[in-house]
Parts: C-alpha cells; sequence; structure tokens
C-alpha cells in the first residue's frame, strides 16, 4: 500500500471540513483542559457556542505564552530562534481569521472563532505587544507595567466580550460598561497571577512586574497595595455581570469568583510566604465556587 494514493471520482465523497472543525476545537479544548483547571472548569458553565469559543481563544493565548514563558527555551530554542518563532505565529495568528485551512487544528479553531465574533484584530497586536515585552524588558514602571496590563490581559477581557456578544446588539451605554468590566476583570487576573506567580516569574525567568517590589522587594506593604488594587478591580467587573448575555454570566461569574477567592488567601499570608510559596484554590472549593455562580446567575438581571 506504500506509496499508493487514492483516486478521486465524481462518485468519491467528499473530505469533511466539519470533521476537521471539530477536531481542531476538541484540540483547543485539551489545552485549556490540561492548563487552567479554574478557567476550564469556569468555562464548562458558559452556553456551548461561547464555551468552544473561549476554549479555541484561550489556546491561541496560551501557545503564545509557552514560547516566551520558558517552553521553547527549555526545548532547546535560542533566543534568535524564539524570536523568529514568535513573530510567526503572531502572524499566523493575525492571519487565521482569513485562512480557510491551517494545518495547525488551534490556529484552524481559532480562526473560525475570530471571524465570527469579529475579533479586533488590534487587540490581538496589543495582545502579542506584551509578549515581545516579555522577550525584551524584565522589570517595569507603572507607565510600562500599565501597557503590559492592557495588551497581556485587558484585551484578552475584551476579545472574551466579543465572543459574548457576537451577533448581539446592546446600546452604547450598556457596552461602555461592560467593556470597563471586562478591561477591569482581566486586570484583575494578571495581578493576582503575578502575585501567586511571584517566585517563578522571579526566580525562574527573572521578571519583576511591580515597580515597588524591583526597588524593595515583596514586602506586606506593597502587597496590601496591590491587593486594595486588585479587589477595586473586581468591584468594577461585577458591576458589569448584570449586562452580560445570560449565556456568559455563570461563567464569569465562576471566574471571578475563583480569583476573589485567591485574593483573599494571599492577603491572608505574609508578604515572606508569598514571595516562595504558590497559593492555590482546591478542587473541592472550586467544585463550590461553579455551583455558587449556577444559582447566582438567574438573579442577576437577564439581558
Amino acid at each position: 500500500m506504500t506509496g499508493r494514493r487514492r483516486k478521486c471520482s465524481a462518485q468519491a465523497t467528499p473530505p469533511d471540513v466539519g470533521l476537521y472543525n471539530r477536531t481542531s476545537s476538541l484540540a483547543s479544548r485539551q489545552v485549556i483542559s490540561t492548563y487552567s483547571s479554574s478557567f476550564s472548569l469556569a468555562t464548562c458553565l458558559l452556553d456551548a457556542r461561547m464555551r468552544e469559543d473561549i476554549r479555541n481563544l484561550y489556546a491561541v493565548v496560551r501557545i503564545a505564552d509557552e514560547i516566551v514563558d520558558g517552553t521553547a527555551e527549555h526545548a532547546g530554542l535560542g533566543r534568535d530562534d524564539i524570536v523568529e518563532l514568535l513573530d510567526s505565529y503572531e502572524r499566523a495568528v493575525l492571519a487565521a481569521p482569513s485562512t480557510r485551512f491551517s494545518t495547525d487544528p488551534v490556529l484552524q479553531a481559532y480562526g473560525r472563532t475570530a471571524e465570527r465574533c469579529s475579533i479586533n484584530p488590534e487587540h490581538v497586536t496589543a495582545f502579542f505587544h506584551s509578549m515581545w515585552m516579555d522577550l525584551h524588558q524584565a522589570t517595569h514602571d507603572a507607565e510600562s507595567l500599565g501597557e503590559y496590563i492592557y495588551g497581556s490581559a485587558e484585551v484578552i477581557g475584551l476579545m472574551c466580550l466579543d465572543i459574548f456578544l457576537a451577533e448581539r446588539t446592546v446600546t452604547n451605554e450598556e457596552r461602555a460598561t461592560m467593556v470597563a468590566g471586562a478591561r477591569a476583570l482581566g486586570a484583575a487576573f494578571q495581578k493576582i497571577n503575578f502575585l501567586r506567580d511571584y517566585a517563578e516569574d522571579v526566580d525562574g525567568l527573572g521578571r519583576i512586574y511591580f515597580p515597588d517590589a524591583l526597588r524593595h522587594g515583596l514586602t506586606d506593604e506593597a502587597k496590601r497595595v496591590i491587593i486594595a488594587d486588585i479587589r477595586e478591580d473586581l468591584e468594577t467587573a461585577d458591576r458589569s455581570i448584570d449586562l452580560l448575555p445570560f449565556g456568559a454570566r455563570a461563567g464569569v461569574i465562576a471566574a471571578m469568583n475563583f480569583f476573589a477567592e485567591l485574593t483573599d488567601a494571599i492577603d491572608a499570608l505574609p508578604a515572606e510566604q508569598v514571595r516562595h510559596q504558590r497559593v492555590s484554590v482546591s478542587s473541592p472549593r472550586k467544585a463550590a465556587i461553579a455551583a455558587r455562580a449556577l444559582l447566582e446567575a438567574p438573579r442577576r438581571r437577564q439581558k
């Protein structure tokens, strides 16, 4: 059989692009379930269409993170190779919505989502700008940190909002409130991750994101200020929940409360412990938070 090719004829059944698309979405689902139990669980609470699209977005973002966060380096790639790889991946992600067939199943899945949900390519470019910052900048001042968080997290919230509002009409006022909430929630997630991944970022990657931590280390006072900032972001995000489509609400509430729980746990620890310990939420606690989100979502104003 080696070397033989199947002959096509008028009677032959054409390949099913739907099968490849479904397989591509399964690849994205595997990425999120492997890398983030919290986001994977929260995503399960979304309606089916949103769930698939969020998974497709997450997978693309996760792969970009892997390029700059040490995995490519540990695989044996040199600095120049990583730069070339990130540049190539950025171009491929931007081209994905107009690419009818991709040999990368994650890009195939993301391209269909980005096209259907009209994901703004400027947000994709902003995200990759932050990935480039990770390659070239190890420390930040207040201005560069804000720039980094916008690209690495706030635009992810905006792209998720594009998915939630696909084919829906909202007023300008409602959209403005949801945009503020999406950006705030993304920023909160990123700041919490900076705290919980502090040791890995500093010791493993040589990155210090918080300016005060650069000057003085992560002190109890610096942690207190960061936690207060995170809580303010979470409050802003919560004010937008009522406007979200019902199919998105439980998943967003669950994700927000997972990270609120992390915030409480980090707040309760001295900075010295946070510097060396990665805080997590137990699986039973996550399940309880998810169940509570399912009960809370219907009580919020349905849109």
